[in-house]
């Protein structure tokens, strides 16, 4: 089976944000399994978002910030520090 090709890579911010939820996953010393176990999500999609390759809905990524157990606005405090 042939993987399927992009029609486009996702923007920066995706990568930027899956760069962030896997600083919070190491420092509160948790593993990406237990995350996605609790975010009721499957490990290989969790891996894809912390690696920036796919987009996420915004319920996915409140069940994230649920799981991580910081607001929502804690997962994106990388944005706008350049």
């Amino acid at each position: 089976m042939e993987k399927r090709e992009r029609k486009s890579d996702p923007p920066t911010i995706v990568k930027e944000l899956g760069s962030r939820l896997l600083e919070l996953i190491r420092e509160k010393g948790l593993k990406i399994r237990e995350i996605a176990h609790s975010a009721d999500l499957d490990v290989e999609n969790l891996r894809k978002y912390i690696k920036g390759t796919q987009e996420m809905k915004i319920s996915t990524l409140v069940r994230i910030a649920n799981a991580l157990d910081v607001p929502i606005h804690e997962l994106f405090s990388f944005y706008g520090k350049k």
